[in-house]
C-alpha cells in the first residue's frame, strides 16, 4: 500500500542565493559565509531538535542525521564561495526492527532535505513490492514508474525493500523493478532521493544480491532496539500526547507487561507500545461506560492497573503468540 506523507511547506530552495559577508569582497581576501545566516533561513536545527523531541534513545540514529545535516549545508557554503562540489549521494539503508523509528526519521530527513534545497517537495511516499512489482508480464514497468512520478521532487520510502528480489521465483518481476530503480536512482538523483527500509540481516543480503543497488545508497544507518525503560518513556510521550496518564500502580503493571510482551514474537517496540495504549485506553473508556454517574477529569485521562491487566498477555501468560 502506497502512503504519501506531505510536510508543511517551511523552507525553499535557496541554494543560489548568496550570503557572502563584507569582509570577504575586499580584493585578496578569501571569501566568507555566514553558516549562522544559513541555520537561521533554513531552520535546520529546528527539525533536528525536533527530531530530538519525538524519539526517545537512538542516539546513534540522531548523530548519523546531524552528521548528514552537517554536510549538506557545508556543501551549500561551498558553492557559495565557488568550490567546486557535486551534489552528494543521498539514497539511504534504514535498518532495524520494526516501530525503531525509520518512517519518522524520513520525515525528518525530507524536511532536512527541502529546507537546504536539495528536493522541491517535503514529503516522503512510502510503498512496499506489492505497489512496484506487477503479477503478470507487462505490469511491473507501469506500476514502479508510477509511483516514481508521485514521489519525484521528495523521497521514495520502500520498506521490506529485500522483497523486491526472489532469486527463487524465476518467472518473479521483482528484478525488473529493482532495474528501473536503479536507473532512476542514478539518472535522476537530483530530483528523488531512496529510502531502503528493512530488518538488518535481510537487507545485508539483498545489498549482497544487489551490487548495483549498494552502490548507490551512500548512508547505512542501523536502528537499535528501545530498552525496556525507554519503552516506558515512549508510552508516557504517547499517552502525554493524548492527554491521558499512568496512575503509578498503572505504569508498573505496564513494565509488567512489557516484560512479557518482550519475550514473545512480533514484538515491535514503538509500535506494540501504541497499540497497547490504545487498546488500555478502548478499556479504560469501557470502565467509565460501565461506572456512569460523574465522572472528573482525573477519572477521564487516568489509565489504571486493571485497564492493563486485562491484557490477553496477563490472561494467557504461557501463549507465546498473545499480544492483546
Amino acid at each position: 500500500m502506497i502512503t504519501e506523507t506531505p510536510q508543511g511547506q517551511t523552507g525553499s530552495r535557496v541554494a543560489n542565493q548568496t550570503r557572502i559577508s563584507p569582509e570577504g569582497t575586499d580584493p585578496g581576501t578569501d571569501p566568507a559565509v555566514d553558516l549562522g545566516a544559513v541555520l537561521a533561513e533554513t531552520n535546520v536545527l529546528e527539525v533536528l531538535d525536533q527530531l530530538d523531541h519525538d524519539l526517545v534513545g537512538l542516539e546513534p540514529v540522531k548523530t548519523r542525521i546531524r552528521e548528514i545535516a552537517a554536510l549538506l549545508v557545508v556543501d551549500r557554503l561551498r558553492a557559495e564561495v565557488g568550490l567546486a562540489s557535486d551534489r552528494p549521494s543521498l539514497h539511504m539503508s534504514f535498518t532495524g526492527n520494526p516501530g525503531t523509528g525509520k518512517t519518522t526519521v524520513a520525515l525528518r530527513i525530507a524536511d532536512i532535505l527541502h529546507r537546504l534545497g536539495y528536493i522541491e517537495r517535503p514529503h516522503v511516499v512510502a510503498c512496499t513490492r506489492d505497489d512496484l512489482v506487477g503479477q503478470y508480464v507487462g505490469h511491473t514497468a507501469p506500476k514502479t514508474k508510477e509511483v516514481l512520478k508521485r514521489a519525484f521532487g521528495g523521497v521514495l520510502f520502500i520498506d521490506e525493500a529485500y522483497y523486491l528480489y526472489r532469486p527463487e521465483n524465476e518467472r518473479d518481476y521483482g528484478q525488473e523493478a529493482i532495474e528501473i530503480l536503479l536507473q532512476v536512482m542514478e539518472a535522476e538523483r537530483d530530483r528523488l532521493v531512496v529510502v531502503l527500509a528493512g530488518y538488518r540481516e535481510r537487507m545485508d543480503e539483498f545489498f549482497r544480491s544487489n551490487p548495483g543497488m549498494s552502490s548507490r545508497v551512500a548512508h547505512h544507518i542501523d536502528f537499535p532496539d528501545y530498552s525496556a525503560t525507554q519503552l516506558i518513556e515512549i508510552a508516557d510521550l504517547m499517552l502525554d500526547t493524548q492527554s491521558y496518564q499512568f496512575s503509578n500502580e498503572a505504569r508498573e503493571t505496564f513494565v509488567e507487561y512489557l516484560e512479557l510482551r518482550l519475550e514473545r514474537p512480533r514484538f515491535s517496540h514503538a509500535r506494540s507500545v501504541r497499540n497497547a495504549i490504545d487498546r488500555a485506553r478502548l478499556r479504560q473508556a469501557n470502565r467509565l461506560f460501565e461506572q456512569g454517574g460523574t465522572l472528573t477529569l482525573e477519572q477521564l485521562k487516568t489509565i489504571l492497573p486493571e485497564d492493563i491487566r486485562k491484557s490477553s498477555v496477563f490472561a494467557h501468560e504461557g501463549d507465546s503468540q498473545s499480544e492483546g
